[in-house]
């Protein structure tokens, strides 16, 4: 039995009563603050990573702007992605996701809990209403996490893919930092034939504040964020 399915047999209770608890709790999202409703999020993940024995280490935290707005944007490796940066990251950060994807039981509800953004990729012109929607949510201090590759390869080894320059249309819109994450072994959890307890990292790389990007072509940021994401993984393994 794959990791996956061996976390929801451990799980099975857990899930049950926590999606029973989030669909109650966003019956009235307005009763729950925003922290109150990403501590639960966490709360999720804190109690699978002990019942499963996966660990997730943080390196760079102190890189985090302290204020204001900023998009995290990691290379992606599998469905752990978002849960490995929720346990590390300690105050509210939403996503932005493939809409097919989006309506997985336990997906929906860390969407729906924290007011992530389904996006339809192969419709620009409704990512555009999702990017204006975030960029204003952004300018108020929100901070979303953005994979500009779009997908995932399973078992992909920690090989990092092209970065779409379009995803990087949100940062200029914006005009908030860039946060570059290179997630390490995170696809041992839930995309690859590994058993058992896993280790992954999360690295915060130093922010790339709008100033030095905001007369960059979008084709430029990417590869200038893939190239440092690239950097440290090849770093962490000298």
């Amino acid at each position: 039995m794959n990791n996956y399915y061996r976390t929801i047999l451990i799980n099975l209770h857990r899930i049950i009563y926590y999606v029973a608890k989030t669909r109650i709790w966003m019956l009235h999202p307005e009763r729950h603050s925003e922290k109150e409703r990403y501590d639960l999020a966490r709360e999720m993940v804190f109690k699978m990573n002990r019942s499963a024995g996966y660990d997730t280490i943080c390196v760079g935290k102190e890189n985090l702007p302290k204020e204001g707005g900023y998009i995290l944007y990691p290379n992606h490796q599998g469905k752990y992605d978002v849960p490995g940066i929720f346990y590390t990251h300690e105050e509210p950060v939403s996503f932005v996701m493939d809409e097919k994807r989006s309506h997985m039981i336990l997906v929906n509800e860390f969407l729906e809990l924290v007011s992530g953004k389904r996006l339809a990729l192969n419709d620009p012109r409704a990512a555009i209403t999702v990017f204006k929607e975030a960029a204003g949510e952004i300018e108020q201090g929100r901070r979303y996490i953005l994979f500009p590759e779009g997908g995932y390869d399973e078992n992909n080894q920690n090989v990092v893919e092209t970065f779409k320059p379009g995803s990087f249309k949100l940062a200029q819109m914006a005009k908030c930092p860039i946060v570059p994450v290179a997630l390490i072994d995170s696809f041992k959890v839930f995309n690859s034939g590994h058993k058992g307890p896993a280790t992954t990292y999360v690295y915060y790389l130093e922010p790339i504040p709008y100033e030095e990007f905001k007369g960059m072509k979008t084709i430029e940021i990417a590869r200038m964020v893939e190239e440092r994401i690239k950097a440290k993984i090849k770093e962490h393994f000298n």
